[in-house]
């Protein structure tokens, strides 16, 4: 059983930049391929990046490609999510999940594919 924490959320101004982090509190976070989703008001969970389980491959939604980045510590079991040039419409609860495979595939972009989720954590972006 994992369990995911994140941190790094709050209120920014549009045009700036936010880190997010996930730390597992489990043994076997190299077995995992790890992701960031987020939830507006609204609307649905959407995918928004993805990590296999030795960092050697990303993918990413359009929608934030070239301005997000996701990275992994194993060490330190934390996954991160560098989130630069911020938009309005980035405002959501952002979460980050666990997949029980070392692949990012072709589930590893849908969020029923999922282990272990975070609570979320909040980030604002204002205009």
């Amino acid at each position: 059983q994992e369990q995911l924490v994140e941190s790094g959320g709050g209120l920014v101004q549009a045009g700036t930049s936010l880190r997010l982090s996930c730390t597992a509190s489990g043994r076997a976070f190299t077995n995992y391929v790890m992701g960031w989703f987020r939830q507006a008001p609204g609307k649905e969970r959407d995918f928004v990046a993805a990590i296999s389980w030795n960092g050697y491959n990303t993918a990413y939604a359009d929608s934030v490609k070239g301005r997000f980045s996701i990275s992994r510590d194993n060490a330190k079991n934390t996954v991160y999510l560098q989130m630069n040039s911020l938009k309005s419409e980035d405002t959501a609860v952002y979460y980050c999940a666990a997949r029980s495979d070392l692949r990012i595939g072709s589930k590893g972009f849908t969020s029923s594919a999922y282990d272990y989720w975070g609570q979320g954590t909040q980030v604002t972006v204002s205009s």
